[in-house]
């Protein structure tokens, strides 16, 4: 395990807002782009001072996208995301498809690859290898779940947080798509007992723990 762990820097961008992340290795420089949402300057200077290798998207909801063309462009950087269905079924130019298990290596550190439906089919979240460091978009919050769009979403959230996130250390700190970020310990009676709670029949939309 490298001495010093990944740095993580993060910008509240666009309107909503909506956290776009920069994972840097402090022995190399090198870095990954999460989520380019919007503002491009603020994205640039948050890269500021580092090698950037990819940008990797959790999910292709359009305010975690919005910045995705420009910012390809001007930092000609391949693309890792899932491989969808997308939003909308819109078409991705992913250079790289990524699924519950791989790898993506930024300098002396790896990131491993969590698939997490719900939310949106396409939504994966990167737990940082030997660390507590987990980079979760829109699967999970302080407050609840991410915000479902049928009775199959809400489904595939109760089965991703038993299966996926109740695996996770409490001692990992989960940083989402929105607001702050948050130590899974301290909602894991939450989230199981949101788990076990009897649900109105045909539930979806926003849910709290």
């Amino acid at each position: 395990m490298p001495d010093m762990p990944l740095e993580v820097r993060t910008r509240a961008v666009g309107p909503w807002p909506m956290n776009s992340y920069a994972l840097v290795c402090p022995h190399t420089g090198a870095s990954v782009l999460i989520d380019p949402g919007a503002d491009p300057e603020s994205l640039l200077a948050m890269l500021a001072g580092t090698q950037p290798l990819a940008i990797l998207l959790t999910h292709t909801h359009p305010d975690h996208v919005g910045a995705l063309a420009e910012m390809r462009a001007r930092l000609n950087l391949p693309l890792y995301a899932h491989a969808g269905p997308h939003f909308q079924d819109q078409p991705l130019a992913s250079d790289r498809t990524l699924g519950s298990g791989d790898t993506v290596i930024v300098g002396h550190h790896s990131l491993r690859v969590h698939h997490t439906p719900g939310h949106i089919a396409d939504q994966i979240c990167f737990e940082v290898v030997g660390e507590p460091t987990i980079v979760v978009g829109d699967t999970i919050f302080a407050g609840g779940p991410g915000k479902t769009w049928s009775v199959e979403g809400f489904q595939q959230t109760l089965h991703t947080l038993r299966e996926t996130v109740l695996g996770w250390p409490d001692d990992a700190i989960c940083y989402p798509g929105h607001g702050p970020s948050f130590r899974l310990g301290d909602l894991r009676a939450q989230i199981e007992a949101f788990i076990d709670r009897e649900h109105p029949e045909g539930f979806f939309g926003n849910a709290e723990w």
